[in-house]
């Protein structure tokens, strides 16, 4: 396995690979991490995985500075799935503006409307830096001449996926978009980086989430049609038990429109804070 840190050099290890799985991470990898190289690997020999905290994608008050970075440890593991590289850049190999302080990257991605809701309307300008990073990183990994690209990304961030699916979509991008399944711990409690942020207590109670979803997806099977009141139901039910609920949210799965009576491809997805711990979920089904 080769660890990358520029672009230049991370070209020329590709430049004769016909097909390329990539998984873009920012580190701290746990095995739903773990799982995504798995898949990649289905699809190609060559498997790419990027480490990098993106600065673009965190707002003023978020945990940038303090997201951990556990780079030697994730490379051991890394190794062990079988990666063939890992590419490692400087915030300033990603933004060739970067000054030491500003990125000064004044081209970005627009995303649809859509990713002004949900996570978005808590997190003004986050899906303009993913989709402007992935692209970035497309270009950095698959611009090399390789036939079959393929980019494998987790469910658990499901408005994401919709986002970069759009964006590979809408800008004509030869690369397939591979989702992996969200991987779970016992309890039901969706893995992430963020569940180190929880005292062994918040971890406990952490799979609340995930139980107040699966609530309401046994609800809409027995075709309750009240979304507003399943919402409000578990969102009360959430806070009455310490959390902060940010949204619960009963959605299309294609379009994460509102969802209607009519539609029956949905996904229901939440995000809350424990503590002052950010955990998103979601479900998504056929009813």
């Amino acid at each position: 396995m080769q660890i990358i840190n520029t672009v230049s050099a991370l070209r020329l290890a590709l430049k004769h690979q016909a097909k390329i799985a990539f998984v873009p991470t920012m580190g701290n990898l746990h095995a739903g991490h773990i799982h995504l190289v798995t898949l990649a690997k289905q699809q190609a020999e060559c498997v790419v995985v990027s480490i990098f905290v993106n600065p673009l994608q965190f707002g003023a008050h978020e945990d940038l500075a303090n997201y951990p970075r556990t780079l030697e440890a994730d490379c051991e593991k890394l190794k062990a799935a079988g990666a063939s590289i890992v590419f490692t850049p400087t915030v300033a190999e990603m933004y060739p503006d970067f000054d030491g302080v500003n990125l000064n990257q004044s081209m970005t991605i627009t995303p649809p409307a859509i990713a002004d809701e949900l996570c978005g309307a808590s997190r003004p300008g986050h899906f303009s830096g993913v989709a402007t990073v992935v692209l970035k990183l497309f270009n950095m990994v698959f611009l090399n001449g390789a036939q079959q690209c393929f980019a494998v990304f987790g469910q658990k961030d499901f408005q994401q996926l919709f986002v970069i699916k759009q964006l590979v979509r809408q800008f004509n991008l030869p690369i397939q978009i591979i989702a992996g399944e969200t991987m779970r711990e016992e309890s039901g409690l969706a893995l992430s980086s963020r569940n180190g942020y929880l005292t062994a207590e918040q971890r406990l109670q952490a799979s609340q989430l995930n139980t107040v979803l699966r609530n309401i997806v046994t609800k809409l099977k027995a075709n309750h049609t009240n979304f507003d009141a399943l919402e409000l139901e578990a969102t009360a039910i959430l806070n009455a038990q310490g959390w902060i609920v940010d949204y619960i949210s009963i959605r299309s799965a294609l379009t994460l429109s509102r969802a209607n009576s009519s539609d029956s491809h949905l996904v229901v997805l939440a995000a809350a804070k424990l503590g002052n711990t950010r955990l998103i979920d979601n479900i998504e089904f056929l009813r």
